[in-house]
């Protein structure tokens, strides 16, 4: 007999439990986006183009996985307009998180280590990938998903 989720049963998740589980499943999705992102660098692409495509990689498995188990929101109200609103926010956010990483790129000075370079590229990932986090979360809870 399966037990019913709190997206089944109609309960709503509080903001701490919706937090964690963006966390947790933005968590693992952060590991699709590094991952990426670190692949194509090594395979000798521009860094503003292994961003773009680590992004919408990282970015889409989130979006697909929190619809289900984050925000109970996702599943009411006019579908069409929950995916136009989800593409303005994931629109906004790319150019912030992509724009932030090459900025950051451009503007931090190469570090005198080893490995400085994969270090520099880990400030800029890093940075750009939790203000997009904010951004996300933020967005989806109160204007998309509407809760």
């Amino acid at each position: 007999m399966a037990v019913a989720g709190p997206q089944t049963t109609g309960k709503r998740l509080g903001l701490f439990n919706q937090l964690f589980r963006f966390v947790v499943i933005g968590g693992g999705c952060a590991v699709i986006d590094a991952g990426t992102y670190s692949l194509l660098l090594a395979l000798g692409l521009p860094n503003w183009a292994c961003k773009a495509v680590s992004f919408v990689l990282g970015t889409s498995t989130s979006y697909v996985i929190n619809r289900k188990f984050t925000f109970r929101g996702a599943s009411t109200g006019n579908t069409t307009a929950k995916a136009l609103g989800f593409g303005l926010v994931y629109g906004v956010t790319f150019f912030v998180n992509v724009g932030t990483n090459q900025l950051l790129y451009l503007t931090l000075p190469h570090f005198a280590l080893a490995y400085g370079e994969q270090v520099r590229y880990a400030i800029c990932w890093t940075v750009a990938q939790a203000l997009a986090t904010l951004i996300n979360f933020v967005m989806l809870k109160w204007v998309v998903f509407r809760e």
